[in-house]
């Protein structure tokens, strides 16, 4: 390497006595003053065309970033509201339910005790049918036996007594009386057993 350099300075013609010669990293002073003007250029054309452009694209970023998140917060306001609503319908929901049960129990109550007033009512109804016709049938069931005990007791008596009582006046005068004397004597006999 240090030939390297022996030999570069060899070749290379002597530099006018200078700041070069002394200080070799220091630039000449017109390369300075055409830097400083290329500078100013450079910095003027920025200044005037890019940086109005950057600050534009920034201001509109800016914008939109702030619309983003104005819309965010929009949306998250409305989904809050929307869960609110939902919620206090779903409690509405839920209480218009409960109503609805209630009543539909105390509908059934009623349904069940109007249903048990009108078994009970057809019950009643069919009882004392039944016991008016079991009465009208002992009813019917007495004249039927009044009368086939007073065919047999005036066959009976007649055939004891030897008379004829085929008279019917006669025959409803000793059928009553034979009646009566039976149930006299049925009468006695219960009050005596109790």
């Amino acid at each position: 390497m240090n030939s390297l350099v022996l030999i570069a300075a060899e070749t290379e013609p002597e530099q006018a006595t200078g700041w070069g010669t002394y200080l070799p990293l220091i630039p000449h002073p017109s390369e300075v003053v055409v830097s400083l003007v290329f500078f100013a250029i450079v910095f003027w054309v920025m200044w005037k065309y890019v940086v109005p452009r950057l600050e534009a694209v920034y201001a509109e970023r800016t914008a939109e970033i702030e619309g983003g998140i104005e819309k965010a917060a929009q949306a998250q306001a409305e989904a809050a509201a929307a869960l609110d609503e939902y919620q206090a319908q779903l409690a509405e929901a839920r209480a218009e339910a409960g109503r609805i049960r209630e009543e539909a129990r105390v509908q059934g109550t009623q349904i069940v005790a109007e249903l048990r007033e009108q078994a009970q009512n057809e019950a009643a109804r069919i009882i004392a049918s039944a016991e008016a016709q079991i009465a009208a049938e002992r009813q019917q069931a007495v004249v039927q036996l009044r009368s086939d005990v007073g065919a047999l007791a005036t066959d009976l008596a007649s055939r004891i007594v030897g008379e004829s009582l085929q008279d019917s006046a006669r025959q409803s005068r000793v059928i009553d009386r034979f009646l009566d004397e039976l149930e006299q004597s049925d009468t006695a006999t219960t009050s005596r057993i109790s």
